[in-house]
């Protein structure tokens, strides 16, 4: 194999356990694997996250034009209790050497490709977080110092009741939010600091054409974005910190927004 098919991205990775990848490929990424441990963990227990997923939804698919599939969801409400399962995960990584070391590893097909309405969705997120993060004066319009103000500010404007969620468990501290456009609607983008002065973004979107509930991990460089549609809502969580930091952080706010 040459130096150029063996390096292998996140994005890569990702494909692979979500089985997007053509046979050569797959061959080049096994090897890959092979050779290095942490990533054959990272792809087990991401493929772990995507067998928990699909058993939290029913099993069945829907099939769009362009033959893509989405998850129905059936039972959102367990997903955050599923992905802090640690038993779980550690059973999945035995399970994952096993059936690699023996070579007949197989990763569940479960593309989850976003709808139409929803496909610029993390593009969106990721711009508004390198443009307003990178703000010294002026991040966000409302401050922290006006939660309930910017809660029902904002939650009015989504026809959406909004609850801010707390971070602090995680580090990070409200610095406040803003109004900005989702998909041509008005959706909210709110800002969170760390005591480093590491900055993150939540941004939530309305449309009332998004009926599917997937979550998605997009990555560009070194930012990252965990989404996923929850009916007509979307959430974006972004920031320039690890795949696993940033699901803590997409996790928790997930939770709380099932709480409200």
């Amino acid at each position: 194999m040459s130096e150029a098919k063996s390096m292998v991205g996140e994005n890569e990775l990702h494909a692979y356990v979500d089985g997007l990848l053509d046979e050569e490929r797959r061959a080049n990424i096994e090897a890959w694997l092979d050779l290095h441990p942490q990533d054959a963990k990272r792809v087990a227990s991401w493929s772990m996250q995507n067998e928990r997923i699909r058993d939290a939804f029913s099993t069945d698919f829907v099939s769009h034009g362009d033959d893509r599939r989405m998850l129905q969801p059936k039972r959102p409400a367990v997903l955050a209790r599923l992905l802090r399962s640690t038993a779980a995960a550690a059973a999945a990584l035995l399970i994952f050497a096993g059936g690699y070391q023996a070579g007949r590893l197989q990763i569940p097909d479960i593309s989850t490709a976003p709808a139409p309405a929803t496909a610029g969705f993390p593009s969106e997120a990721r711009s508004a977080f390198l443009i307003y993060t990178s703000e010294v004066r002026h991040p966000v319009e409302v401050g922290a110092d006006q939660q309930e103000h910017l809660a029902a500010w904002l939650g009015k404007r989504l026809d959406y009741r909004l609850r801010l969620p707390d971070l602090s468990t995680l580090g990070y501290s409200l610095v406040g939010g803003r109004l900005v456009p989702v998909g041509g609607k008005a959706g909210a983008l709110l800002m969170y600091q760390n005591a480093n002065g590491q900055r993150l973004t939540m941004m939530i979107g309305r449309n009332a054409e998004n009926r599917e509930t997937s979550f998605r991990l997009d990555a560009e460089g070194p930012v990252r974005t965990f989404y996923w549609i929850d009916g007509p809502v979307g959430y974006a969580v972004t920031g320039e910190i690890s795949a696993d930091a940033l699901r803590a952080v997409a996790d928790e706010c997930y939770r709380q927004m099932e709480e409200a």
